[in-house]
């Protein structure tokens, strides 16, 4: 349940106590608030599913390959460590120059340069987020 549903559902039942006196008038139009919470509820859940699957279906690549093609470039990076450790173990000079290498390269990189990636990134998957839920793409 979303935060806002016990509010509505004290909210609704409050009303339905001022306009139905009648106590078994006030069970059914409480059971019919339950019954559209759910519903609602039900409906989300539909949605969600359904902008999964379409964005799963979907032809664009740049759609349904950003975020396998981040994960694949974190499977590169960390697959680079087994012909490292084979490089450590018959030059280990050499394997320490590589990582001192690529240590001082990622240093490099400034931190507004991450913090944009961040943004970026963020910005994406909400906007993403946003055309499914109006269905526009």
């Amino acid at each position: 349940m979303g935060p806002l549903v016990p509010l509505i559902l004290g909210l609704g039942e409050s009303i339905i106590k001022r306009v139905w006196p009648d106590p078994a008038d006030q069970a059914k139009a409480q059971l019919e608030l339950l019954k559209l919470t759910k519903d609602q509820e039900l409906e989300s859940v539909r949605l969600q599913l359904s902008a999964i699957i379409a964005e799963a279906q979907s032809n664009d690549p740049w759609t349904s390959r950003a975020r396998p093609s981040f994960l694949y470039v974190m499977y590169i990076m960390l697959l680079a460590g087994i012909p490292m450790g084979f490089l450590a173990a018959f030059r280990p000079e050499m394997a320490a120059a590589v990582a001192h290498g690529m240590q001082a390269w990622l240093a490099a990189i400034p931190d507004a340069l991450y913090a944009l990636f961040g943004v970026g990134y963020t910005g994406y998957t909400g906007a993403r987020m946003f055309e499914k839920r109006k269905g526009l793409k």
